[in-house]
């Protein structure tokens, strides 16, 4: 039988084995965190109305999360409440958002005839995203980052991902027959995304402080922004088809921009390679 005494403490108590003292959280430390709660429960209902067959409004909700899950880092900084718990869920929700619900709304609306080989598709690219993920991840802690890593990324990154392998489902929105050889057709595209997602292809992405935009071009390029964003709302599939074509007609130029200046075809840069790996397994 317990005492309800303390036990007897020559030294003192020990407040080493104690956890910490609660204490008040700034509200700006956790709306970021509630921006990332919210895009999971985005892509995990994007599931489920897939496997109910709401196709629309799961793909919908899928690039919601996307979306929100692309804003809570920056809304972090803004308001300079970034922190180690909120750095893991937003990695959590990657995985989530990227990786697991495309995999299977698109496995549901088109693979699933393939039978096996198109679920062997779907986990092929949700373990790819989740590399690309990690390997990001290992490049961002890195004290000593290259210079091209605020022009180029490592291949495909996983929200252009995402947005990519459903392309079978924008098709199939517009009227495209989705039989059986759609979905053979569907499961090799889907592969050829994953494999995009871990390669070692110069991705240009756009961050670089260099890159300026004349004076002149800037209110044609806000008017351009408004088109697509009105055109979205109303063509959503048709534009969305669109944005893959011109994303995947896209590559290849960064990769000849990167070939250009620094003479390689894919990025072979020390510290990211398999050092890298085995040391943060």
């Amino acid at each position: 039988m317990e005492t309800p005494f303390p036990p007897f403490e020559p030294n003192g108590p020990d407040d080493s084995a104690r956890g910490p003292r609660l204490r008040e959280i700034p509200l700006r430390l956790v709306f970021p965190n509630l921006i990332t709660i919210l895009a999971i429960c985005a892509g995990l209902t994007g599931i489920r109305l897939a496997f109910e067959n709401r196709y629309e409004l799961a793909v919908s909700m899928v690039l919601v999360a996307a979306f929100l899950d692309g804003i809570d880092g920056r809304v972090a900084r803004l308001m300079k409440a970034t922190s180690k718990f909120g750095a893991q869920m937003d990695s959590l929700a990657d995985i989530v958002n990227f990786g697991v619900a495309p995999a299977l709304v698109v496995y549901v609306f088109a693979l699933d005839q393939a039978r096996s080989l198109g679920w062997i598709a779907a986990l092929i690219y949700a373990i790819a995203a989740g590399l690309r993920l990690a390997r990001f991840n290992v490049m961002a802690e890195r004290e000593n980052k290259a210079s091209w890593q605020s022009e180029y990324f490592v291949g495909v990154p996983a929200p252009a991902g995402a947005m990519l392998v459903l392309l079978p489902v924008y098709l199939g929105f517009l009227g495209l027959a989705t039989d059986r050889t759609f979905a053979y057709v569907s499961s090799i595209y889907t592969v050829v995304i994953a494999f995009l997602l871990i390669s070692r292809l110069p991705v240009w992405s756009g961050k670089s402080e260099g890159n300026r935009l004349r004076r002149d071009l800037v209110l044609p390029m806000m008017l351009g922004v408004v088109l697509y964003v009105a055109l979205l709302m109303s063509y959503t599939w048709e534009v969305m088809v669109f944005t893959v074509a011109a994303y995947l007609i896209s590559l290849p130029f960064g990769a000849r921009k990167w070939r250009r200046k620094y003479g390689t075809l894919t990025i072979e840069e020390p510290g990211i390679g398999d050092d890298d790996i085995g040391r943060h397994i």
